[in-house]
């Protein structure tokens, strides 16, 4: 959700469509950049904004649902666009059962 921040206000974002997405990787700190750059993949392959996620991480493996809608130039005003996920400043924790606090830097 902050990487769509970014962009623009989430609640701006209507879900009308549906997209998959996958990611494999040997960490859980990479499995976050490959997940935050596949998301950026989609948005920019499919010309679409994402307003919700659902997100399992089951081992190596994360599977997600995102709900979004194409880019309305007359409804989004979008502030940026996001090229990438970077290492700089990666951190991946779980400080307690279902709670994660994840961070890097994305190029914008």
């Amino acid at each position: 959700m902050a990487l769509v921040e970014v962009v623009l206000p989430t609640a701006d974002v209507r879900p009308r469509q549906v997209v998959e997405i996958r990611c494999e990787a040997p960490d859980e700190e990479i499995l976050l950049v490959d997940w935050l750059n596949a998301v950026i993949h989609e948005m920019a392959t499919r010309n679409m904004l994402f307003g919700r996620f659902q997100v399992a991480v089951e081992g190596q493996t994360l599977q997600a649902l995102a709900w979004g809608e194409p880019v309305s130039l007359e409804r989004h005003d979008a502030a940026v666009e996001v090229k990438g996920a970077t290492f700089t400043g990666l951190r991946v924790v779980r400080p307690s059962e279902g709670s994660w606090i994840a961070e890097c830097v994305v190029d914008v």
